[in-house]
């Protein structure tokens, strides 16, 4: 048997020299082991069960094969929480985080003095937006879309595993969201242009459905902004993600349909991601 160390840099040689993510050896050696990191390295010169070393390394051989590991663990982090995934849903990314950070602050800035706040989430994949928003601000009442009933489900167990109360709705866009009222809108939408090449681990194994938003990647925003005063307050908050390179037509699309302030927020690395509209806030 190896010890966990020379499994761990075995693998990480082989991750190097094919140009993949060497953290993944020590992401899926942290999952199978089922340790906190910090036990782990006390762990490293220990050698490791021969059950736990066969499904080590039967994992990496299904990363090498074009699974992303956040499949083949089951779940991805997200705000400090852990969310079950799979190929119905989209993996929760850091930006998304960032996205959910100035939701909340924002709140504060703007709805300081309301006891109750209605929020919806559409397209909420996972749930991790809706999930976590529900969980860091206890004032929101949440409720949920997806077009995708295998996404749902999954939303559903995130939820019900995280102890979020959420109403959930299966239809497209803002249908299941007729007659109902808002004070913030949340989405992040499918944005990466029809035509655009992207990873093809990404392209392999993500729902299409939550990835591709036409020929220049704003059509599900432009259906959006059209539709969505019907379901908002007399005062609203909008947020959403998008792509980072979308700047200039996003700006166009919301000119087009709101006479509200906006502004385009850079994220941690300096690039264009989200979007918020105030909807007569300002």
């Amino acid at each position: 048997m190896a010890t966990i160390r020379q499994l761990i840099d075995q693998v990480e040689t082989r991750l190097d020299n094919e140009n993949k993510n060497v953290n993944v050896a020590k992401v899926w050696m942290f999952h199978v082991v089922n340790q906190p990191p910090h036990l782990i390295y006390m762990m490293m010169d220990e050698e490791l069960d021969v059950t736990l070393e066969k499904q080590f390394l039967e994992g990496i051989e299904t990363y090498f094969d074009g699974k992303p590991i956040q499949y083949i663990k089951g779940v991805e982090n997200f705000f400090g929480r852990d969310f079950k995934v799979n190929e119905s849903v989209l993996i929760p990314r850091y930006e998304t985080e960032e996205l959910v950070e100035q939701i909340l602050y924002r709140i504060d800035d703007y709805f300081e003095d309301y006891k109750e706040i209605d929020l919806c989430d559409v397209g909420t994949g996972s749930g991790a937006i809706a999930i976590t928003l529900a969980l860091e601000e206890a004032r929101l009442k949440v409720q949920a879309t997806d077009i995708s009933k295998d996404a749902l489900v999954v939303a559903k167990e995130n939820a019900l595993q995280l102890g979020a109360d959420i109403s959930f709705y299966q239809g497209d866009m803002l249908a299941p969201l007729q007659g109902k009222k808002f004070d913030i809108f949340v989405s992040n939408p499918p944005y990466i242009p029809q035509d655009q090449t992207i990873e093809s681990v990404v392209k392999d194994n993500e729902p299409h459905v939550a990835l591709f938003g036409g020929e220049d990647g704003l059509y599900f925003y432009r259906k959006i902004f059209q539709d969505v005063k019907s379901i908002l307050n007399d005062r609203a908050l909008l947020a959403f993600e998008m792509g980072f390179d979308q700047r200039e037509l996003m700006e166009q699309a919301v000119k087009t349909y709101f006479d509200d302030e906006f502004e385009i927020i850079k994220d941690i690395n300096g690039k264009d991601r989200m979007l918020f509209i105030y909807y007569h806030l300002k």
